[in-house]
């Protein structure tokens, strides 16, 4: 390419000359003094903007536009009901009246309380065709355990034959729960191990309620489920899992397999198993039953033996106070160490 005149080429070197000198100042221009701590630049990420990290915190995640830190949490927590050697409730214990062991060695309580808390709860009733003619009674008793029960609870209703469905997710509003209670569509078999853990799966979603409860209904043996009574319990006993208040409703063909899962799944959870020879009996039980989950102690230790180095705890409370003879201890045998299982959720209808 030719230039025309002198002029352009005159220009077009100025231009040029002006160009790298700017350049040159640039580069060597000093940093900006520093005014205070230095900020660490925001961090890009699939398109969000997530904010700084900060030394000695964890990562930060992003929930409904709320920055939330995620902490560590190792600490076991039991709840625990003392009664006397006549079965009665002791609500009045401290701290230093209990011992705590893991595997057989001494834990240090890291956390105590006995007042009435809130908690989560499901309420897991048998829908097969055997138990049509009890419902009536058993959502009644049902329904007034919620009423004596702590009035912030957050309650869910799973109803279950061959299958079980999520009739009513949390609620503490009682035409809700007995709406759930009342779609009876009693048949086919009993997939009672399956309606178990799932509805221990959905008290996960039950937010800041560290309390967890289930209480199951039934009045036969399970013949339906996918999951072995083994499989089942040991699904159960994960880490801070639900205590489990089972009532069976027998005959005697179903007494000994049956009455066995129900007492294993209270008995190793912390709850109670109760056989009723009557009916009748279902509401003063439902009664007992919301006494003995609002006078419970909460007590957490955070194990001398690592999470991390997994398997299963077994797990003893003691207590000794003056004034008693003889306490004795209800909680939670044992658990799975760092276990968090997911499975599937309670199905709708």
């Amino acid at each position: 390419m030719h230039l025309r005149n002198k002029r352009e080429l005159f220009l077009i070197a100025l231009v040029l000359l002006v160009g790298t000198w700017l350049s040159a100042q640039n580069s060597a221009a000093p940093n900006q003094p520093s005014t205070g701590a230095a900020t660490a630049a925001p961090q890009q990420s699939g398109g969000t903007i997530q904010p700084p990290t900060t030394q000695g915190q964890e990562p930060a995640s992003q929930h409904d536009d709320v920055y939330v830190f995620k902490k560590e949490v190792d600490e076991v927590t039991l709840h625990a009901t003392v009664v006397d050697d006549h079965n009665r409730l002791i609500t009045n214990l401290t701290r230093g009246d209990f011992d705590v062991l893991e595997d057989g060695k001494p834990q240090k309580i890291t956390s105590f309380h006995n007042e009435d808390i809130p908690v989560a709860m499901g309420i897991v009733i048998d829908n097969s065709g055997s138990m049509r003619e009890k419902r009536p009674q058993v959502n009644a008793a049902a329904l007034n355990l919620v009423r004596s029960s702590n009035p912030q609870d957050k309650v869910f209703v799973v109803n279950f034959n061959e299958e079980y469905f999520l009739d009513q997710d949390y609620t503490g509003s009682i035409p809700k729960l007995k709406d759930a209670l009342e779609r009876i569509e009693s048949r086919g078999g009993t997939a009672l191990y399956d309606a178990v853990v799932a509805s221990a799966d959905h008290l996960k979603k039950s937010g800041d309620l560290e309390k967890k409860v289930l209480l199951v209904v039934t009045d036969g043996e399970d013949n339906a489920s996918r999951e072995s009574l083994e499989q089942a319990l040991r699904r159960l006993q994960e880490q801070n899992g639900p205590t489990i208040y089972t009532i069976g409703l027998l005959s005697e063909e179903h007494g000994k397999r049956a009455r066995r899962a129900l007492r294993e799944m209270a008995e190793d959870t912390g709850g109670v198993a109760f056989f009723p020879k009557d009916l009748n009996e279902v509401e003063a039980i439902t009664q007992q039953i919301a006494h003995d989950i609002r006078n419970q102690y909460s007590i957490g230790y955070k194990p001398s033996t690592p999470q991390s180095a997994g398997g299963y705890r077994t797990v003893k409370v003691e207590a000794q106070a003056k004034g008693y003879k003889k306490l004795q201890v209800r909680t939670r045998s044992g658990y799975y160490a760092g276990q968090q299982h997911t499975s599937s959720q309670a199905g709708g209808q």
